[in-house]
């Protein structure tokens, strides 16, 4: 049996037409209702476009609606101007792309706002439509970049911490269950709403397993859940990430509602062309693993195999 990293490809591969990408949100405000709904007309065919008339009425909208991609704001509006307003949504969403739309040569406000990175541009009236969609886009696209660079970001320092705890416990633990006790619930720290199952592997069955509090699917049940059978079988991964969509899966269905499981992942965990151990990652929701968390869980397998290898030998 080859190591899985072929398999690890093909699920990045089915996670990739799996997902389905949304629009992006845009929030518009001008307290002039015309520029407003030409804005609205101009951005909702490729934006979830909504619309505010100040800027305390847009600070209600991103309250309500959490972060969006691109602001575009009127600088002169009464009560508070457009850079004020930007200037208030940064520490909360400092991701957003900010755009302020100006008739006017407000120089002091706006220099300091795009010195400061409140603003990523700025557009005089009447602007051009094909000059503001061109700024728009490259908005949208730098917005992308950094929710990416974000995530990673979050991942990595979970990850290590993650990896660490398997090692930790490698290091610490003498017996098999000990070191898989404490191996998921490293594991299970990783992700958000992660719940994790950690089984050892001898002669082609599961012969220990432990899993983090609050599992769905618990170590024994695992034995015999379809996913981990054919993960154990195979020798490659296996994965739903939304049960109740996954028409692949209907014999699962039923079971994993009683239980609360949506999404759920079985890793095989290979040594030497022999699988000694499974990592079963499972979630309550729906997730929208990427590229960069299938890497992880392959990384985690690995490290599992080694350590078990380890104290196989050892016992």
């Amino acid at each position: 049996m080859r190591p899985s990293l072929p398999e690890i490809d093909d699920l990045k591969h089915h996670l990739r037409q799996a997902m389905r990408p949304l629009k992006p949100k845009m929030l518009v405000v001008d307290d002039e209702p015309d520029n407003l709904d030409l804005l609205y007309r101009t951005f909702r065919r490729d934006f979830r476009v909504f619309k505010a008339e100040s800027g305390a009425d847009a600070l209600k909208v991103l309250e309500s609606e959490g972060e969006v991609a691109v602001i575009i704001s009127d600088q002169r509006m009464p009560e508070m101007k457009g850079t004020e307003f930007l200037r208030r949504t940064v520490p909360q969403f400092p991701d957003t792309i900010r755009i302020i739309l100006t008739g006017f040569t407000d120089i002091e406000d706006l220099v300091e706002a795009i010195n400061s990175g409140q603003v990523y541009k700025y557009i005089t009236k009447p602007w051009d439509p094909n000059e503001l969609r061109g700024v728009v886009d490259r908005a949208a696209d730098t917005y992308l970049v950094l929710q990416e660079r974000t995530e990673e970001l979050a991942r990595s320092r979970a990850q290590v911490a993650a990896w660490s705890g398997i090692v930790a416990a490698a290091g610490e633990c003498g017996a098999i269950p000990e070191f898989l006790a404490q191996a998921a619930t490293a594991l299970s720290r990783s992700s958000e709403q992660l719940e994790c199952a950690v089984c050892y592997v001898k002669d082609g069955a599961v012969a220990e397993a432990a899993a983090s509090a609050g599992v769905s699917l618990g170590a024994e049940a695992l034995a015999g859940d379809a996913l981990a059978v054919q993960a154990l079988g195979e020798g490659t991964a296996q994965l739903t990430a939304d049960i109740t969509r996954d028409t692949a899966r209907a014999d699962l269905q039923e079971t994993y509602r009683a239980i609360g499981l949506v999404s759920h992942a079985v890793i095989p965990a290979i040594f030497r062309d022999r699988v000694v151990g499974l990592l079963s990652l499972q979630w309550q929701s729906a997730q929208k693993h990427d590229v960069g968390e299938v890497d992880a869980f392959g990384l985690y397998a690995r490290q599992l195999a080694l350590a078990l290898s380890c104290l196989e030998s050892a016992s």
